[in-house]
């Protein structure tokens, strides 16, 4: 049987991962009031059986104030958890670590879904009316979007108790994994990035102190956590903007969130001054892989690459070079749910046929067979 680094298992906190591919969490904008419904079902069920080690769904409200829009999927409520809770039976009945991000959009929220033009809501009725967005100061995110309130000491101690009881939700949901959104420009990072912080108290300034709101949302979620639920935080490695974070300050992040008990850092880019994630960072394959093996490095702290990881041989030297210890695909995935098999199959893995169940397996190794015979000479 040949080797794959990228197909190795993954361990840590007494969770194992039979591969180090995960589905990265992609917006779907198909709930209403929060809840999942048949689409969500049907929508990762796909992913569930396609062999993937992990998989994230979409980022989740931790209050209603935090959706990006009225599609957002949310966790604020009770009422949301049997919902999820099919959700990880499913990734559970096929092997698949399931993941959850916790999410609040802040001064970005309270936007129409992407195919509707992606802009501020601007009608004061009917169901999907606008509503009061927050941040931690009173900066747009651009010129052609709304003020947000400024938050207040208030605001703050009750949006980390919203993580928090988020959290909670999750682990009677079932999830395996937890992953705070601190990336894209939502509230966490607006916190962290100097564009959208002019604060003049404890929260904001120096280094120090626009780090502290996401160690202590990190520091409310772990207060209750279980110790094999493993905690993820999603940065925006560099502000692909003007005056905006350096990358060093974001190793001494990873390095403070490590102490507060992250696990794991989800290294992106971008997103403080436009949706979702604009970046003045050139896009080429691979192109945020640099900052996760840095992170890696020089935080010492587990990392995962994210962004334009496209080709298996791409993924499988990015863990066979250490520069990163999981592999999120978002897109290729939708794209290409066998994205696994079809990597398995090419690297010569005689267990290739595993990560499939057997009505899937059993006629794709026969597609393959004639594939195979039809491209020999006769």
């Amino acid at each position: 049987m040949k080797k794959s680094n990228l197909f190795s298992s993954f361990e840590l906190k007494n969770k194992t991962f039979r591969n180090r591919v995960i589905l990265s969490p992609m917006c779907q904008y198909k709930a209403k009031d929060g809840s999942i419904d048949d689409w969500h079902l049907q929508h990762y069920s796909r992913f569930a059986f396609s062999g993937l080690g992990g998989a994230f769904i979409e980022a989740t409200a931790v209050s209603p104030e935090g959706r990006i829009g009225y599609g957002c999927t949310g966790i604020w409520h009770d009422n949301h958890v049997e919902g999820l809770k099919k959700i990880t039976k499913i990734f559970k009945n096929y092997n698949c670590r399931s993941g959850i991000q916790l999410a609040h959009a802040g001064r970005k929220a309270s936007f129409l879904r992407p195919w509707d033009g992606a802009k501020p809501i601007e009608t004061d009725e009917g169901y999907e009316k606008k509503w009061q967005i927050i941040g931690p100061s009173s900066i747009p995110v651009n010129s052609g979007t709304p003020v947000p309130l400024e938050m207040s000491q208030d605001d703050i101690n009750r949006v980390k108790e919203d993580f928090k009881n988020a959290a909670l939700r999750s682990i009677k949901a079932g999830f395996d994994m937890i992953e705070v959104h601190g990336a894209h420009g939502y509230l966490l990072h607006s916190f962290f990035s100097p564009l959208s912080n002019n604060r003049n108290d404890k929260y904001g300034g120096s280094l120090e102190n626009r780090m502290r709101f996401g160690i202590e949302v990190v520091r409310s979620i772990k207060s209750i956590l279980p110790d094999n639920i493993l905690l993820f935080f999603r940065i925006s490695s560099v502000d692909g903007a003007e005056n905006g974070t350096k990358f060093e300050e974001n190793i001494a992040y990873a390095r403070e969130l490590k102490k507060a008990g992250v696990d794991i850092i989800d290294c992106s880019s971008g997103g403080i001054g436009g949706s979702p994630v604009l970046t003045k960072s050139k896009i080429i394959p691979g192109f945020q892989v640099p900052y996760s093996e840095r992170i890696k490095k020089e935080a010492n702290i587990n990392t995962m690459a994210v962004g334009a990881i496209i080709e298996p041989d791409q993924a499988e030297d990015i863990i066979t070079y250490n520069r990163a210890d999981l592999i999120a695909i978002g897109r290729e995935l939708l794209a290409d749910t066998q994205w696994v098999y079809k990597a398995a199959t090419r690297f010569g893995l005689s267990n290739s046929k595993d990560f499939l169940p057997d009505s899937y397996s059993f006629f794709l190794s026969r597609r393959d067979d004639y594939l195979d015979r039809s491209a020999k000479p006769a």
